[in-house]
């Protein structure tokens, strides 16, 4: 059964014994970061603070932040069963016959499921306040010592395609300057970005509706953060990793919808053409984000529950919570990726790599180099363009054992021959790039090297023990009484 909300969700940790209560007063400027970077680097639980410094509303932090938790938060047993699930509906085709009809069906209906529904009310409408009402009494962290001021950090911020109307949902940081504004950190790359410029382009208004739920089921909050093509609504992949519809309610003060179970909503609009400074912030890769221009979010309304839970995480040094939330991205969404490059057979990506920055991949190699093939086209999907380094390796070198891909990497380049440069966008974030948002990228080719790539030399074995040996020497080893 889906989780109804994020009380549901909260139970289930307990139930699992991966969370704890705190039930003193902890400031939620810089205390509370600082216990849940020990707790998450420690593998210990989420975190409920029943007290926080200057606000009655409990704090909710680290409730991704292992593989278990994110287990638990998308109600598997291990997070390949999504990437089945996923896998199934790619393979599906129309079959022959009547009968190869009849028995598709139930599948047909089973995805009809996950669309968003539209209700009439919902538990983030309890407290409807359209006045008399201020950012400064939830409970919003300052995360780290340079941070430009306090951040709320696990937003769904809902816009909607100015050309076509339909919903983006994504999960961009907002810093609170005063009360009742906030930055809105659409990032260039983004879709609320893009929202944002096709209305500066057409000048026909001067403001865009923009809504921010916080704190709902764990899907739906995840499927926040998830790198989705342009238009695929969000609330319907949140539908689909819960297999029950999310229920969508309408705002007070605008034509967008927010999850119906939030726990709360900001409603408001965003000045076309007004831009404030936003950050320092104390960000992903492990270091202060530098301060830039971004779009200012004026809020109108806020609606919420009686007894809300403010739902938030950190970033910093990796890893952290937005590490597991990547790693369960990376196994998800490795059967779409195979859907373009079949010869893909498995991705990595290091919390060392902080996501962008690394992306270990191994390819069942078919031709001559087929490994800058793949660069290229994994350059070419979606965020994966924002990789700044790729290392291609041969299917028999297990990408998960960081430790094999140094190896046998380092062991089969030759630098100059097998490494590749190229330009084009890189993350915002990215403080080394020469200009913001543009910079090189290098993909390194670590597979075997064919004499059909101008390889004439012999290419020597790896060293290995035949199994027999092996196993007569497992018995000698307890013979010998050997630990």
């Amino acid at each position: 059964m889906a989780y109804s909300d994020l009380r549901d969700f909260i139970a289930a940790l307990e139930k699992n014994k991966e969370l704890k209560r705190i039930p003193f007063e902890v400031d939620p400027v810089l205390e509370i970061t600082e216990f849940a970077d020990r707790a998450v680097k420690s593998g210990g639980p989420a975190l409920l603070f029943e007290k926080p410094r200057g606000s009655n509303i409990p704090v909710l932090i680290n409730s991704f932040a292992s593989l278990r938790k994110m287990q638990i938060a998308l109600d598997v047993e291990s997070v390949e069963e999504v990437a089945g699930r996923i896998s199934e509906y790619l393979e599906m085709r129309m079959p022959e016959g009547l009968l190869g009809k009849l028995k598709m069906l139930p599948k047909l209906a089973e995805m009809g499921a996950f669309f968003p529904k539209i209700v009439s009310g919902g538990p983030c409408k309890d407290v409807i306040r359209r006045d008399n009402f201020s950012l400064d009494e939830y409970p919003i962290l300052k995360c780290w010592p340079d941070d430009a001021g306090r951040f709320i950090t696990l937003p769904m911020v809902f816009s909607k395609n100015p050309d076509n109307g339909k919903r983006n949902c994504g999960c961009y940081r907002l810093q609170v300057y005063d009360g009742r504004t906030t930055g809105m950190h659409w990032q260039t790359h983004k879709q609320g970005a893009e929202h944002h410029r096709r209305l500066l382009k057409e000048g026909k208004q001067a403001r865009m509706d923009v809504a921010v739920a916080i704190g709902s089921d764990p899907a739906t909050m995840y499927s926040a953060i998830l790198p989705l093509p342009p238009d695929l609504d969000e609330m319907m992949i949140a539908g689909f990793l819960r297999s029950k519809p999310v229920e969508m309610v309408k705002c007070e003060t605008s034509d967008l919808e927010v999850p119906a179970n939030s726990e709360i909503v900001l409603e408001g609009y965003v000045e076309l053409g007004e831009q404030r400074r936003e950050g320092p912030f104390g960000d992903h890769t492990g270091f202060y984000s530098l301060a830039d221009d971004y779009p200012v979010f004026h809020i109108t309304c806020i609606t919420q529950r009686k007894h809300p839970i403010y739902a938030t995480t950190i970033v910093g040094p990796p890893p952290m919570e937005d590490f597991y939330m990547g790693k369960a991205i990376e196994r998800i969404f490795l059967p779409l990726m195979r859907l373009q490059l079949p010869e893909i057979r498995d991705i990595a990506m290091p919390a060392e790599g902080i996501f962008h920055n690394l992306i270990l991949v191994s390819i069942r190699k078919s031709y001559p180099l087929h490994a800058r093939k793949v660069m290229h086209a994994i350059w070419g999907l979606g965020q994966a363009m924002f990789s700044k380094v790729i290392v291609v390796v041969d299917e028999d070198v297990d990408v998960q054992n960081v430790s094999e891909v140094a190896w046998k990497a380092l062991n089969n380049i030759d630098p100059e021959r097998d490494i590749q440069f190229v330009l084009g966008p890189v993350d915002s974030l990215d403080h080394s790039s020469r200009l913001p948002n543009y910079g090189s990228k290098m993909g390194i080719d670590a597979t075997r090297k064919w004499k059909e790539e101008g390889f004439v030399r012999p290419w020597p074995d790896v060293i290995r023990m035949p199994e027999d040996v092996k196993q007569r020497v497992a018995q000698l080893w307890k013979k010998a009484g050997l630990p």
